[in-house]
């Protein structure tokens, strides 16, 4: 039977919280949680806990929420890895290499493609037929670590953000578990990424969802693809903003389905 690590789970959002459930499953439970401190949220800024809170919370593991991470390498010590999952703050190097085997970080593109906070949006926004999980020993530098296993997958021709990230959450996880008891023996070999072949991507804004309709119609529909959770597209119509909810690409042509106008109701476009 191979020994469990003395693991702390870093993360904040639903992705991380799913990933730990499918640590769970396979027997894998962190001693200790770091996650984001609750934020005010909705029309009425309530102050919510994030996802992996809760999950903590229900799960009975020990966390905390730090405002600052930096005190964390005097209050953390002898474990032998931590799990970093969208955290969402830049981890110093010092708390990166604390842990007997350094920090491991499950990112969802085929690094060094697509570093930083929206990969699987940018794949998509590119017109990508393919994406993937990798997990890297983590380095200083975002995304720039070592890669310790891939897995590929095919994106299909209209599938959308969202649908996309629950695959390759539960991939990603699944290969976690897969991978975690060689990497503890010593027995995974690393490979250097290629700087040659490196893409950054950024934070996506509320802005990015605009769309030319007199645009190439491919690039739109990846974008209503690739925004389909968060920001959405939309466009202006007399000073106000129409969302696209539904839409399809049909004879080569960006066919909007359905859209909620300013202040509005979803609706048939065409109506």
């Amino acid at each position: 039977m191979i020994n469990k690590p003395n693991f702390v789970f870093f993360g904040t959002p639903d992705v991380a919280s799913e990933t730990l459930e499918i640590l769970k499953q396979a027997g894998y439970l962190p001693s200790l949680i770091v996650t984001s401190p609750d934020k005010p949220k909705g029309r009425k800024m309530l102050l919510t806990p994030p996802p992996v809170k809760t999950w903590a919370i229900e799960n009975s593991i020990p966390y905390i929420q730090p405002e600052k991470i930096n005190d964390l390498v005097l209050e953390i010590q002898n474990v032998d890895l931590f799990i970093v999952v969208a955290y969402g703050k830049i981890m110093p190097e010092k708390l990166i290499k604390l842990p007997r085997l350094g920090s491991i970080n499950i990112h969802y593109s085929l690094l060094p493609k697509y570093r930083g906070a929206s990969p699987v949006e940018s794949a998509i926004l590119n017109g990508d037929i393919q994406t993937g999980v990798s997990i890297q020993q983590m380095e200083y530098k975002m995304d720039t670590g070592q890669i310790l296993v891939v897995e590929k997958i095919e994106i299909l021709p209209d599938e959308k953000s969202g649908e996309l990230r629950t695959r390759l959450i539960k991939i990603g996880g699944e290969l976690l578990v897969k991978m975690l008891p060689d990497f503890i023996d010593g027995k995974i070999t690393t490979i250097p990424q290629d700087e040659t072949q490196a893409i950054n991507c950024k934070k996506m804004t509320k802005e990015d969802g605009l769309i030319d309709l007199d645009g190439d119609s491919v690039m739109n529909y990846n974008k209503f693809r690739a925004y389909a959770t968060w920001p959405r597209t939309y466009f202006f119509k007399d000073n106000k903003r129409v969302i696209i909810t539904d839409a399809e690409l049909s004879d080569g042509k960006f066919v909007i389905k359905k859209i909620i106008p300013e202040g509005g109701k979803e609706q048939e476009y065409k109506d």
